[in-house]
């Protein structure tokens, strides 16, 4: 079953992170703490490991782009 990566809410007034940089590729495997991405938020920048192993199926927001906090950014799961 496919677990959805969220863009994370790193402070209580987080609003919006933006994708700086993904570590990671689709199809590439994981392991639970392995960095994932780094977002940019209006006060820092701070790198997401993966909460879980397995596979990275699927990136939905591409590098450079600024989404809402809890919005879907990606897919780990099983291939």
């Amino acid at each position: 079953m496919a677990k959805e990566i969220l863009m994370p809410k790193m402070g209580m007034t987080m609003e919006t992170g933006t994708v700086l940089n993904w570590y990671v590729k689709e199809g590439d495997a994981v392991e639970k703490g392995d960095l994932l991405l780094s977002v940019e938020t209006d006060k820092a920048v701070l790198d997401v490991e993966a909460f879980e192993s397995g596979t990275v199926l699927k990136i939905l927001v591409p590098e450079n782009v600024t989404v809402p906090v809890l919005t879907k950014i990606g897919y780990i799961g099983r291939p």
